[in-house]
């Protein structure tokens, strides 16, 4: 259908809807000229031609000038700003008067360039809300898919049919069936898989001259005149017609062909395609569809969504196809770009052809594993004190139904099927790894009777879940491309999301619990490919980061008993911090014994059953709570366990924002890391229903504001963004008090500091808290050299630090007010100016009013709107710290270091 006539539809159907989707009924969806004088013509032009309302044209320009005075200039042309403002209003007030490709046409745009250029207005961090980052990162995922696609579907209907008019019809009824089956949008394989079945039904139907051999012959059976039905039979055959047929042989021709399994396939097509057909009247015609019909439903499909037109990608639109460049590296295997390799041809790995190697792999590997428990898994059931047989699978039918059912709700409602294939594989799998994890078990205890182990719900429910997570995610029905866990928080399509922890939700499964399964699920599986190893890690940090810590989560128990039961003081020495990370405990361990012995004897009562004994002698373990038989100074194993890979993501990640913000104060991180680890032992509380990283964003900025040094949580949240598997929501959507959330400035300021105030006023005192040791993170350690430091770019230029002393704490007094964070300015000016500054400035001393005023109002978003004036106290800005100031920090912090490592040391050598 020609594009103009397209537009014509396009404005027809508009009309009603946005008067339907407007907020304020009584306002007219048509545009008053006359109401917007005030603002450019140009903009109002674009806004009368989109289609736009009044109250969206007048809070697009409100923001279009907030932007304008934000932007420290201007790079992209006023018209392309113009477009994303109205996106973002029009997203923001769900108010439907425009689809992505009429504004990306208006402003003559590609959608990578267009999706990019929106970001960019969150200049101030509170430009982009929460629903319209969402709907960015759904188109972008949505719009890849509908890329990897198309130029497979180009690909092979080249090697089918020639007919222009066939490939349009076929793509476009694809573009229908994928619309009307599918509620993920973004699931690339049942979406190919449909385009599978596409290309099937309209092959079938192709002139003969115009296929290739391949498929001439592939369907020649279907091209066989039909059975006629015998006089007797004739009534029952009209009163019950044949069932459609699906020709098997084209199918398994098109599968071997795309390296996809035919069974699969077959039920996609027989469950959810054949439905798409009835609903067209189309299932039992032998004609190629009408292209002005498909046309017409796909258009009314297109504005109700009020997306991209994937019609465009036939014509090679330059709005919807990227520029070549990007299409030859996302056709290029990776780690094949040396020159001397040139030469070689090599297949290209697109994102299908790696998703189709993925399944075959684990198909692969799971094609000896049996749907029923091996002899082996039978023998040890057997040697059980109770045998789990029976139990384990009525568990299994029972969450299978669970699974299948919640699946189909997300994936779409006749994909029910669909989901009981994953959880056959995930049935394979979770009995593969079983037996591993037993035969591993035995080998270590020399004991064959797991009792205790296999009748515990929650260690199967566990293991089967892990099993599950990595069949979606090898599918790529679980991924973390749109933050993951973060839309599971009262999100509208929550539902429609796979992304873990969707599993933990299905089975009703403690994130602490599924963590314990991990770290053996992966020694025990080693043909899991890296990708799905560094999966499952993603989801052990995203537990460790924020899932473990919500409300009703047994870790907060478990930290309760820690901290009264007298057995220590912490959940991990921090001693131990810079030691590597080993540990023999394996899924038993933490299953079974979640307590070991305290450093104190334990009473004679209470004997502490040996490790042989663990799994063989249930009736010796401790329960997950200890009730008042059990002593009161046992330690947990998981938690213990818990908190030094906690210790260790958490200092990884504090040591990656560090080298973003704090390359010229290399001593303050050491300082930080200590109140950061200090919050996580002591007041772990903080820690309910938010984010790891909330509390080390407030713990860089207390010790910044403490020592003097200027740095604007603008300045953080900017550079967190930067790292990975980070979100906004992060630092926009912070947990103040019950029910209300806030800015990450607001968290700070009413709570973290108001907890921590004492604690992190120590810090610029003459004797100032012990550090805390670092955590020994494998392959890049942060080194602190005793000798003098080179100055960069120079080859024999070295400073000392002066031993000079600590600046005065008088300075900063009052000392509870000097720490809250008042309405800074986002500013554009260049920190690399205010080094300069610092370095060449005659008077190096700081200095600060002492009139701090009345406390600010909170702010309501995260937005300074005061220009140039320091978060602290409201004055200018007179630059940052001395730099006698910072060598004298830095050599007092390493004199400290120091000393504090020869008393490890002695310790280490006395023990």
């Amino acid at each position: 259908m020609p594009p103009k006539k397209r537009n014509s539809g396009t404005q027809k159907e508009l009309k009603p809807g946005a008067e339907g989707g407007s907020p304020d009924k009584k306002e007219s969806p048509e545009l008053s000229v006359k109401k917007h004088k005030d603002k450019d013509a140009e903009f109002v032009t674009l806004c009368k031609n989109l289609h736009v309302t009044d109250l969206v044209c007048d809070r697009a320009w409100t923001l279009w000038k907030t932007v304008q005075e934000s932007m420290d200039e201007v790079t992209e042309g006023q018209k392309k700003l113009w477009g994303a403002c109205l996106f973002v209003t029009m997203t923001d007030l769900d108010v439907p008067c425009f689809t992505l490709t009429q504004v990306l046409k208006a402003v003559n745009m590609n959608v990578k360039q267009f999706l990019s250029l929106v970001r960019k207005l969150d200049v101030n961090l509170d430009t982009i809300s929460t629903k319209v980052n969402s709907a960015l990162t759904r188109v972008e995922k949505k719009y890849d898919v509908m890329l990897a696609l198309y130029q497979r579907f180009e690909n092979s209907l080249s090697q089918s049919s020639r007919d222009r008019e066939i490939v349009r019809s076929c793509w476009t009824m694809f573009l229908l069936a994928k619309g009307n089956a599918l509620q993920m949008e973004d699931d690339l394989v049942i979406s190919f898989q449909l385009l599978l079945c596409a290309v099937e039904f309209f092959i079938k139907r192709c002139p003969p001259d115009l296929l290739q051999p391949l498929y001439k012959s592939a369907i020649s059976k279907v091209q066989s005149p039909p059975t006629r039905t015998s006089r007797r039979n004739q009534s029952k055959a009209k009163s019950r017609p044949p069932e459609p047929q699906v020709d098997l042989q084209l199918l398994e021709t098109l599968c071997k062909e795309n390296e996809c399994n035919t069974e699969e396939v077959k039920n996609v097509y027989q469950t959810s395609f054949l439905a798409f057909l009835d609903s067209l009247d189309l299932s039992r015609s032998t004609d190629l569809p009408q292209v002005n019909s498909l046309n017409q439903q796909y258009n009314e499909h297109y504005l109700k969504s009020r997306d991209i037109d994937d019609r465009l990608f036939l014509d090679g639109d330059e709005t919807i196809l990227p520029p070549k460049i990007e299409i030859t590296q996302v056709e290029r295997t990776p780690k094949k770009n040396l020159q001397e390799e040139d030469s070689v041809i090599i297949p290209p790995q697109t994102p299908i052809k790696a998703a189709m190697a993925s399944i075959q792999q684990l198909r692969g590997d799971l094609v000896s594993s049996g749907d029923q428990p091996s002899t082996t898994l039978a023998t040890y059931f057997k040697n059980c004190t109770i045998d789990p047989t029976q139990g384990m699978l009525k568990r299994l039918e029972m969450l299978g139904q669970t699974f299948s059912q919640r699946f189909s709700q997300a994936v779409g409602p006749r994909f029910i099927i669909i989901g009981k294939q994953r959880f056959t594989l995930g049935v394979r799998l979770y009995y593969k790894v079983m037996e591993e994890m037993l035969k591993s078990e035995e080998k270590r205890l020399s004991v064959q009777n797991f009792s205790k182990l296999l009748n515990d719900s929650t260690f199967h429910t566990s293991l089967l879940a892990c099993a599950l997570e990595v069949v979606m995610a090898t599918y790529g029905e679980s991924s973390f491309k749109a933050g993951g866990y973060n839309q599971a928080n009262g999100s509208e399509t929550a539902e429609t999301d796979l992304c873990f922890p969707w599993i933990l939700d299905v089975f009703s499964l403690a994130a602490f619990d599924f963590y314990k399964v991990i770290e053996s699920f992966i020694k025990a599986e080693p043909t899991l490919s890296k990708d799905i190893v560094k999966h499952l890690e993603t989801c052990e940090n995203l537990i460790m980061e924020k899932i473990a810590w919500r409300t009703g989560s047994v870790l907060f128990e478990l930290l309760k008993q820690e901290h009264e039961g007298g057995a220590a003081e912490q959940a991990e020495a921090p001693a131990s911090f810079n030691q590597p990370l080993q540990h023999n405990h394996t899924a038993a361990d933490l299953y079974l014994s979640p307590m070991h012995p305290g450093l104190r004897v334990l009473p004679p009562e209470s004997p502490a059953p040996p490790n042989s004994q663990h799994a063989s002698q249930p009736q010796n373990q401790p329960a997950l709570q200890p009730g008042g038989q059990t002593p009161r100074h046992l330690k947990s194993n998981s938690l213990s366990l818990f908190y030094k890979k906690l210790y260790r993501l958490a200092y990884t990640r504090l040591k990656l924002l560090c080298s973003y913000l704090l390359s010229f104060n290399p001593e303050l991180e050491p300082i930080i890391w200590t109140l950061f680890q200090h919050t996580l032992q002591h007041e772990y509380e903080l820690m309910k229903n938010r984010h790891l990283d909330q509390l080390m964003m407030s713990a860089m900025y207390a010790i910044c504001k403490v020592k003097s040094v200027d740095l604007r949580f603008k300045t953080i949240v900017t550079a967190y963004k930067n790292m990975p598997n980070t979100n906004q929501e992060t630092f926009k959507h912070v947990l103040i008090s019950d029910g209300h959330y806030d800015s990450i400035i607001v968290f700070y300021n009413q709570v973290f500091m108001q907890r921590l105030k004492t604690n992190i006023l120590q810090y610029a005192s003459p004797r100032p808290p012990t550090l805390s040791p670092i955590p020994q993170i494998p392959r890049s350690p942060y080194k602190f050299p005793n000798s003098p430091l080179r100055v960069p770019g120079s080859n024999n230029v070295y400073i000392s630090p002066l031993k000079s002393p600590r600046m005065s704490p008088g300075i900063m007094t009052p000392r509870s007010r000097m720490l809250v964070s008042i309405g800074e300015s986002f500013g554009l000016s260049n920190r690399f100016q205010k080094i300069n500054q610092m370095v060449n400035s005659s008077d190096r001393s700081f200095k600060r009013t002492l009139d701090l005023g009345p406390t600010p109002k909170p702010l309501k978003r995260l937005r300074f709107d005061v220009d140039g004036q320091d978060e602290a106290d409201g004055s200018k800005s007179g630059g940052d710290s001395t730099l006698i100031q910072k060598l004298a920090e830095m050599s007092s912090t390493r004199s400290r270091m120091q000393e504090q490592k020869m008393k490890e040391d002695a310790e280490s050598r006395r023990e």
